[in-house]
């Protein structure tokens, strides 16, 4: 693991929160938006007046790109009844709701299988499972990943958390915790592994500098291919 930690701390500038990264590893100023996250990376004793300034003299780019997200936000148009297909691992999976007492959620000869009672709103409680699932899914697949592709990036790991994210597939600390969205299991297989490789390089590079996408391509050579797919298709996964 890298012995430089960077440090991440947030402000708040022209009304959104900017996640800030100082680090030795740099000596220039990197303003990123990705996924409707606003980050900064910044040499470690840059001051915070000066950051401060920098990231206003950014708000009309900022602002584009976070207007950009949000305009592709999907839309949540799913009834959660039997014959809708939902995709896991980049498969679809057709969804069959059963009569009687509660079940949850089983992949079972390729169909999605849950039993609900009569006397519940079967869209509502289809939805839990299905969320409970996929979440079941992401803290076996993405454990074995993470500690499949640590050894090969050549990191060592924290605390490894699977979350809830409304604008990013994943995050790590300086201190190799790294988090990942469940929702990132509806993506291809190979995509789920590019996210988990992207966060494990940071683990060495903080920041999306050139240094940083040269690790991941040590790794993952075809990662660009993976990375626009996630870039052209990430706002259709949701439940």
């Amino acid at each position: 693991m890298a012995t430089d930690k960077a440090v991440l701390e947030q402000i708040t500038a022209n009304g959104y929160v900017v996640n800030v990264i100082r680090t030795k590893r740099t000596k220039t100023v990197t303003i990123n938006v990705i996924e409707g996250v606003v980050s900064i990376t910044v040499p470690k004793a840059l001051d915070l007046s000066r950051i401060v300034q920098v990231v206003e003299s950014k708000h009309t780019w900022i602002i584009e790109k976070l207007a950009i997200h949000k305009q592709a936000a999907p839309k949540r148009d799913k009834e959660f009844v039997s014959g809708e297909a939902f995709s896991y691992l980049g498969r679809n999976y057709r969804l069959k709701v059963n009569h009687g007492d509660y079940q949850s959620i089983r992949l079972i000869q390729g169909r999605l299988a849950i039993t609900l009672p009569d006397d519940i709103n079967h869209s509502i409680y289809a939805r839990k499972g299905l969320i409970a699932w996929y979440k079941r899914q992401a803290e076996k697949k993405i454990r074995e990943k993470v500690e499949r592709y640590a050894g090969i990036v050549g990191v060592e790991t924290g605390v490894i958390r699977i979350k809830s994210f409304k604008s990013r597939w994943g995050s790590c600390t300086p201190y190799g915790d790294v988090e990942f969205n469940w929702v990132i299991m509806m993506a291809p297989n190979r995509v789920v592994d590019y996210v988990v490789i992207h966060e494990l390089c940071h683990l060495i590079q903080m920041d999306h500098s050139p240094q940083f996408w040269r690790e991941v391509e040590r790794v993952m050579p075809d990662y660009l291919e993976h990375k626009e797919w996630l870039k052209t298709n990430g706002y259709k996964l949701v439940i």
